[in-house]
């Protein structure tokens, strides 16, 4: 007769929903920027790791921390806090050996670029020790602006100099995640719609995504034409205001969460390819 074994049980420590954000779609807005400044950099540098490891280390330890917060807010039980408390140390001590590396390699400044995300750090756990950090548009704009700041991060690790050329990639990928979002949105919102409506009612649901969008194009456009930005930088952009158009006039009714998250999943890889392919043309 044959018995079975008892189930292995899986450490505390290793919950998943505590070692790593829960929302999946913010992973491309700093995988993006990252990206894209190491490919526009053209150049491969040894630093360029260590960049990558400081990076994911600050985007991770977001999770355990959050996860504290709610533990001192009584909106998750105690249990959570060692594994919490563990994963919060480990992301800390990668981070801080790869920012020591990059320091004593010589890239200090970047420092600089993580000052903007302490208070919007600090402004997300307040909004989460009051159970308000849900559909908080603004602060997912500001936040993926922080995020964005990998760009010339990258940019200038791979050029060993701080061009200011990794400004404008900055804006320009806080600019195309911050319509990504606001088009996101739109189409949660497009779920609740009961029927189709008219044309110009549609047009008016979406005025904000449409002008994210348009706005993208024109200015990419226009720095093309001052010979800011290379020629086809545009075709990217292109694609977002193609892909907010359709959202527009085709809503989202009845469609599920996941399979709109990973539609724009899929648009934002296609954006991050499209940008590093027009940009070194």
């Amino acid at each position: 007769m044959e018995t079975k074994k008892p189930a292995r049980r899986r450490s505390p420590l290793l919950t998943r929903h505590i070692a790593l954000p829960q929302d999946h779609g913010s992973w491309v807005f700093l995988f993006s920027p990252l990206l894209i400044g190491i490919f526009a950099a053209g150049r491969w540098s040894s630093d360029i790791p260590i960049l990558v490891i400081a990076a994911l280390s600050a985007f991770l330890i977001r999770q355990p921390i959050t996860i504290i917060v709610k533990v001192y807010s009584n909106r998750r039980d105690r249990r959570d806090l060692s594994a919490a408390w563990f994963w919060f140390a480990v992301y800390g001590a990668i981070g801080f050996l790869a920012v020591l590396g990059l320091v004593l390699r010589g890239f200090g400044d970047l420092l600089y670029l993580a000052i903007p995300g302490v208070p919007v750090f600090l402004w997300h756990l307040r909004l989460v020790s009051r159970r308000e950090e849900r559909r908080q548009i603004g602060v997912e704009i500001v936040g993926s602006g922080v995020l964005a700041l990998a760009a010339p991060a990258a940019y200038w690790v791979g050029m060993n100099e701080p061009s200011p050329i990794g400004w404008v990639l900055f804006a320009l990928n806080w600019l195309q995640s911050a319509a990504s979002i606001v088009y996101a949105y739109l189409r949660l919102e497009q779920r609740q719609l009961k029927a189709i409506p008219s044309r110009a009612e549609r047009l008016r649901l979406g005025w904000r995504s449409i002008l994210y969008a348009t706005f993208n194009l024109l200015l990419v456009i226009g720095l093309g034409i001052a010979a800011i930005t290379p020629d086809w930088l545009f075709l990217p952009y292109a694609l977002q205001w193609g892909e907010t158009m359709r959202g527009v006039l085709r809503p989202a009714l009845n469609t599920k969460p996941t399979a709109i998250g990973v539609r724009q999943l899929i648009v934002s890889s296609l954006f991050t390819l499209l940008f590093i392919f027009t940009w070194r043309l």
